[in-house]
C-alpha cells in the first residue's frame, strides 16, 4: 500500500498551516491589541497540565483500570456525557484558576511590589518602567486563548499529524513493518488501515477541525475572562457546561452515533459565528487603543 504523493503534500501543507497559525496570529495581533506573552504562556501551560496530564490520567483510570466505571461507560450515551464533561471540568477549572491569578496580577497596585525603603527617584522610576504591562481588557483573554488553543493545535494536531506523515513515508519505502517490529499485530493492522484512509480530503478536515478548535478556545477564554472581570460566581459552572456542549459532537462521533461530516459541519458553523463576534469585539478594542495612543507632532 502506497500513500499518494499528492496526499503527502496536502498533509504536509495542512500541518504547516496549523503549526504556524497560532504563532502568526499572536505576532500579528501583539502590537495592535497589546498582547502579553505571559498570558499566552499561561494558556500553553494550563492545556498541557490539565488536558494532557490530569485529564488523561483520569481517563486512564476511569476507562481502563476501574472495571465498574469502564463497564458503565461502555454504553454510548454514558460515554458521550462523561467525555464531554471531563474535558470541560479539567480544562475550565484550569482556565479559571489561571485567569484568577492573571486578574489579580492585572489589578494589583504597581507600588505594592516596591520593597520598603526603596529610594525614590531614578531607581524607582527604572523599576516601574521594567514592570511588564498588564491589561484588564479582552486582549488578555485573547492572548491566553491563543496559548491554550495553540497548544491544543500543536499537541493534539501537529505532532500527531507529523507522526502519520512519517509513517506514510516509511510505508512508501516498504519499511514500516520492520520500523515498528515491536508493535502488536492488532495495532499494526490499525496503523495500516489509517494509512489507507489518508487523502487530500482528510488534510482539509484536519485544518477545519484545528482552526475551529482554536477559535472556540479563544471564545471560551473571553467568556471566562469577562465572568472573572465582572466578579460573577457562576462563570465556572457556565464555562464547564459551554465547554461540554462544544465537546459533545466530537464525543458523539467517537461513540459512532453521528457521522463525521455532520460533526465537522456543526463545528465549522459554530466557529464562524464565534469568529465573527470576536473580530467585531477586538476590532473595536484595537480602535479604542489606537485612539488612546498620543500622536506625534
Amino acid at each position: 500500500m502506497v500513500v499518494a504523493p499528492l496526499t503527502l503534500t496536502c498533509l504536509a501543507l495542512a500541518t504547516l498551516f496549523v503549526a504556524l497559525l497560532p504563532i502568526v496570529l499572536f505576532r500579528r495581533l501583539r502590537r495592535p491589541l497589546g498582547l502579553n506573552g505571559r498570558d499566552t504562556i499561561a494558556g500553553i501551560a494550563v492545556f498541557a497540565l490539565c488536558a494532557m496530564v490530569i485529564e488523561r490520567a483520569v481517563n486512564g483510570f476511569v476507562l481502563h483500570q476501574n472495571e465498574t466505571t469502564a463497564a458503565w461507560l461502555s454504553h454510548p450515551l454514558n460515554f458521550v456525557i462523561y467525555g464531554a464533561l471531563i474535558a470541560g471540568i479539567c480544562q475550565e477549572v484550569g482556565r479559571f484558576v489561571a485567569m484568577r491569578l492573571m486578574w489579580r496580577r492585572a489589578t494589583a497596585s504597581p507600588t505594592s511590589a516596591t520593597p520598603p525603603g526603596m529610594v525614590a527617584g531614578k531607581t524607582a522610576s527604572r523599576i516601574v518602567r521594567k514592570a511588564p504591562p498588564t491589561s484588564t481588557g479582552d486582549s488578555t483573554a485573547l492572548g491566553y486563548g491563543i496559548g491554550h488553543g495553540g497548544a491544543e493545535a500543536w499537541i493534539v494536531g501537529v505532532l500527531v499529524e507529523i507522526q502519520w506523515i512519517v509513517f506514510a513515508v516509511v510505508e512508501n519505502r516498504g519499511q514500516l513493518d520492520s520500523y515498528l517490529d515491536n508493535v502488536p499485530v492488532d495495532s499494526m493492522m490499525r496503523i495500516h488501515l489509517i494509512l489507507a484512509t489518508l487523502s487530500p480530503q482528510m488534510a482539509g478536515i484536519f485544518v477545519l477541525e484545528r482552526v475551529a478548535s482554536l477559535v472556540l478556545q479563544i471564545g471560551l477564554s473571553v467568556l471566562m475572562w469577562r465572568g472573572i472581570r465582572a466578579g460573577w460566581r457562576g462563570i465556572l459552572p457556565l464555562a464547564i457546561v459551554a465547554h461540554a456542549l462544544v465537546e459533545g459532537p466530537a464525543a458523539l462521533f467517537q461513540a459512532k452515533l453521528v457521522p463525521l461530516y455532520a460533526v465537522d459541519g456543526l463545528y465549522a458553523l459554530l466557529a464562524l459565528i464565534v469568529a465573527g463576534v470576536l473580530v467585531r469585539m477586538f476590532r473595536r478594542e484595537a480602535q479604542a487603543a489606537q485612539a488612546r495612543t498620543p500622536t506625534r507632532a
